[in-house]
């Protein structure tokens, strides 16, 4: 009764949104179409006026059918997919690694010329190292010194308690250090989720280059992992004015994607890969979008939904932890707003080329419809951008007529002067966002390999799920 009864709340729900939207169309699309080029802000408005309008509670769900189906909508031909103009955006992306390579270490800057890295981006290096090997950008020589030296570091790094990777190191120094403080040393915690991208990328060198897996090993027992997880959770640590604190982390897509990491080095992961626990939806622009419902408010974490994890579940896994379902509807949300406004729309987090230098660019975050906040929750939707990685991750995964237009926008707009590639376009500002970053291209990168091979990397390169591979603590 309780499903019929919300099922009626939804479709009356549907049809008021439908009149708004309608009662408003004319006088919304013609602000937006005469003020593109103004500086007062009208189209912004107009823009912002429909998004407010697009959010309906509660959403329609996935349904069980709908879960079960997890087919790739585009696979590639195979070797040699890759046309010449995307073997040209690959070796654009390229470029912003031979920029911010430390041979000294075989580590990569997060951002382009300052020497700070995280796992999370360390891991995109290697993923970018991966592609540049398979489209024959290095030589199997290149490839394997470059790739044995950034194995060996990450295999003898100062770890936060000698436990984990500290959040942040000095790429050229190795120093863990702080957030935008690369010369004092600093351990601050580690993150779980920058881990499970880690754990992921380690079992694809691993399993794709044999002659690599002791390295790749040797990274995972250096790191003592058995606090990662607890009662099939995934937890990590920050510290708060010299005291640490240890808390669950993750929320649906990131939480998912990173616990399948760890699930590949044996660890008890099972709650954390659960998508349905926790999850709720929500109409925007008439599309069901998934949600964690541990939001800021009743859980102390914001619960931002992003086209990130779904695009890294897809062409890394083959959608074998998150509901190709799910990545539908986020896709699908952001078309629909595109089709409403004419604002090509390709949210998600990443460096901004000012303050506040890294937003979460959601489509729903905290109960808000296309917010773009800080960590804190400060707002900052004047500065919500098309991203160039989700862009091109999203066309090859679905290349629909709209994925092309975001890819096309990207090739046309988004390119630097020999760095890399933009990390996106500001939608209000109407000009780039200038920051240029290690997983924007690197996300890039490993979105074209999959173009490239035709199959999901952890796929291609024939990864398995091994049992136990916690270290215990001496």
């Amino acid at each position: 009764m309780g499903g019929v009864v919300t099922a009626i709340i939804a479709i009356a729900s549907l049809n008021y949104l439908s009149k708004q939207l309608y009662s408003t169309d004319t006088v919304l699309k013609t602000e937006i179409s005469n003020s593109h080029s103004d500086t007062n802000g009208k189209a912004a408005q107009a823009i912002a006026a429909f998004d407010a309008q697009s959010l309906v509670l509660p959403g329609t769900p996935v349904i069980p059918s709908q879960v079960t189906v997890n087919t790739i909508p585009y696979v590639a031909p195979g070797v040699g997919g890759l046309t010449p103009g995307e073997i040209a955006i690959a070796h654009q992306a390229w470029l912003y690694f031979q920029r911010n390579w430390h041979k000294e270490t075989g580590l990569v800057n997060s951002v382009d010329g300052f020497t700070s890295v995280t796992m999370w981006d360390q891991a995109a290096a290697i993923a970018a190292l991966v592609t540049a090997r398979e489209l024959n950008f290095v030589s199997i020589t290149e490839f394997d010194l470059k790739m044995s030296k950034m194995l060996e570091t990450l295999a003898s790094l100062s770890l936060y308690k000698g436990e984990l990777p500290n959040k942040v190191y000095n790429s050229q120094t190795l120093i863990p250090v702080n957030y935008g403080q690369i010369e004092k040393k600093a351990e601050i915690g580690w993150s779980a989720i920058d881990v499970g991208r880690m754990a992921i990328w380690l079992k694809i060198v691993g399993a794709k280059y044999p002659h690599l897996q002791p390295k790749t090993e040797a990274v995972w027992h250096h790191w003592h992992v058995q606090r990662l997880t607890k009662g099939g959770q995934m937890y990590g640590t920050s510290v708060i004015q010299g005291k640490e604190q240890y808390n669950q982390e993750g929320r649906l897509g990131y939480e998912n994607y990173a616990a399948y990491g760890l699930k590949l080095w044996g660890l008890d992961v099972n709650e954390a890969l659960d998508y349905q626990s926790d999850v709720a939806f929500v109409n925007i622009y008439g599309k069901g979008v998934p949600y964690d419902e541990r939001n800021y408010e009743n859980s102390g974490a914001n619960n931002y939904v992003l086209s990130e994890p779904y695009i890294l579940d897809g062409i890394e896994t083959g959608f074998q932890v998150l509901p190709k379902a799910y990545s539908d509807r986020v896709l699908a949300a952001q078309e629909a707003r595109y089709h409403t406004t004419k604002q090509l729309t390709a949210v998600t987090e990443d460096n901004l080329d000012r303050p506040p230098y890294f937003v979460y660019s959601s489509l729903f975050v905290n109960g808000e419809a296309w917010a773009t906040i800080t960590q804190n929750q400060g707002k900052h939707n004047d500065l919500r951008f098309l991203s160039a990685k989700a862009a091109i991750g999203w066309h090859v995964l679905y290349n629909n007529a709209y994925t092309r237009q975001l890819f096309d926008f990207v090739h046309t707009n988004l390119k630097s002067d020999n760095k890399g590639w933009y990390s996106g376009f500001y939608e209000s500002l109407q000009q780039p966002n200038t920051s240029i970053t290690a997983n924007n291209n690197g996300l890039i990168l490993e979105s074209l390999l999959y173009k490239h091979v035709g199959k999901p990397l952890t796929v291609w390169a024939g990864v398995k799920s091994g049992r136990s591979a916690a270290k215990k603590s001496p």
